[in-house]
């Protein structure tokens, strides 16, 4: 089974997106939404998928 390969290019656009939002917020910022810094990576990943 082969994946698209826009579909791909589109959920690597979102995982970076994720990845730029969350790691840009502050630490305070992300405690009051319950994240944790070294959570990011884990949230981000879910829309690789």
């Amino acid at each position: 089974m082969t994946m698209n390969p826009i579909r791909i290019a589109k959920s690597w656009i979102s995982y970076r997106r994720t990845l730029n939002e969350l790691g840009n917020l502050s630490n305070q910022t992300l405690s009051d939404i319950g994240i944790s810094r070294y959570e990011i990576r884990n949230i981000a990943s879910r829309s690789f998928r």
